[in-house]
């Protein structure tokens, strides 16, 4: 085994003696590295801090001032009674998902489902946790409707409720939960009530969105329909089809929510005070799952008619041109008689023949341009 160690100091040693001038040198920077101060180690950075919207203690329907980790609030709130913590996450990724789950004693698959977007609507339960997912929705704005509209944009929250906690995952551009704490901390009464609360109101609040935009879809679907049956201008298929599209993914948000609901009610999970208003919000989704059904129906008779109003015009195109090669072929047969090699043809040789022969013409196509004009053909 070669000592390199050796080997280093009797290579330094020569170069000490054959070069003296070194030693100050050498000298100098050894006592200022001993004179320099330690460098401290860079504490490691969270993962994903942007993720984390709100956290906040409540106590007795009160929130505690700051806003502190959740970390910190988890235990801020084990060691005060009926206090619980509410923290707001969007779109986190599995890091945070996972040290989250490490505060709170989530199961691994509960944050690692929850770290992703997509779910369907559900309402379940792993031992003190239950988890609740709704697909939010928000209405999109535009001029006019085209091949490429987007009339309805979607995402999801997930609600995570324990003992003591409760925690809202939102994917998604819509359904910002910033209005439900603001009007949660406005009813103190409501909020001590605990994390079941928070569930609650996350569910008015989505369902009310569910109500508006169906509002908005209609006043689209009315305007669509008065256009699909004006005589001047007719609109796109492709038009119906696109709004068909965006409505299939409003009913994937609102209509599957009914049985988790109900589902959420039969356990009797919800505290005895939240129950009236669980069952309020399950009659306003009855009534926004009755309206988008029946968007979906009228998109199916404005989709059928104007499908209909095609064949209707290319009928009405197709008599026209009938009509047309009619009139055409009425001087194309006298043309065609005339123009035969026969030597005894009357009026053949009459002084006036080639005249009578177009003045036929002329009469036998206004004749029947007129009998077709009446019936409609023309």
């Amino acid at each position: 085994m070669i000592d390199r160690t050796g080997r280093a100091r009797r290579m330094f040693g020569w170069r000490l003696r054959r070069e003296p001038y070194l030693i100050p040198r050498t000298l100098g920077r050894f006592i200022e590295g001993l004179s320099r101060p330690e460098r401290s180690v860079p504490e490691p950075r969270r993962h994903n801090p942007d993720a984390v919207v709100d956290c906040a203690v409540y106590h007795e329907g009160r929130r505690l001032p700051g806003r502190p980790h959740y970390a910190a609030a988890a235990r801020t709130a084990r060691r005060r009674r009926d206090a619980f913590v509410w923290l707001g996450l969007h779109e986190p990724d599995e890091a945070t998902m996972a040290s989250i789950a490490k505060v709170f004693g989530l199961h691994h698959l509960t944050a690692a489902q929850a770290a992703s977007g997509g779910h369907r609507p559900a309402a379940e339960t792993f031992g003190d946790v239950a988890r609740l997912v709704l697909r939010t929705a928000r209405y999109v704005e535009h001029e006019e409707l085209t091949a490429t509209s987007e009339v309805v944009d979607t995402g999801d929250v997930t609600v995570l409720i324990g003992a003591q906690f409760v925690i809202t995952i939102r994917h998604g551009a819509a359904g910002a939960l910033q209005p439900v704490r603001e009007e949660l901390e406005a009813r103190p009464a409501l909020l001590a009530e605990g994390p079941w609360a928070v569930a609650y109101a996350v569910c008015e609040r989505m369902v009310d969105i569910y109500l508006d935009v169906a509002g908005h879809v209609e006043r689209d679907l009315e305007a669509l329909e008065t256009i699909a049956f004006a005589a001047d201008k007719a609109p796109d298929i492709a038009h119906v089809y696109q709004l068909k599209r965006e409505m299939v993914e409003f009913k994937r948000a609102v209509l599957p929510l009914q049985e988790p609901l109900q589902r959420l009610l039969d356990r009797g999970v919800v505290p005895d005070a939240l129950y009236p208003y669980l069952v309020d919000v399950r009659g306003r989704l009855g009534r926004a799952v009755d309206r988008v059904a029946g968007f979906d129906d009228l998109l199916n008779s404005i989709l059928q008619a104007r499908l209909a109003q095609v064949s209707v015009d290319q009928n009405n195109d197709m008599r026209k041109i009938a009509s047309w090669a009619a009139i055409a072929a009425v001087q194309t047969a006298i043309a065609g008689i005339y123009g035969m090699n026969f030597e005894f043809m009357p009026g053949l040789k009459w002084e006036y023949g080639y005249y009578a022969t177009l003045l036929l013409m002329a009469v036998a196509s206004v004749v029947l341009y007129r009998r077709l004009k009446k019936v409609g053909w023309l």
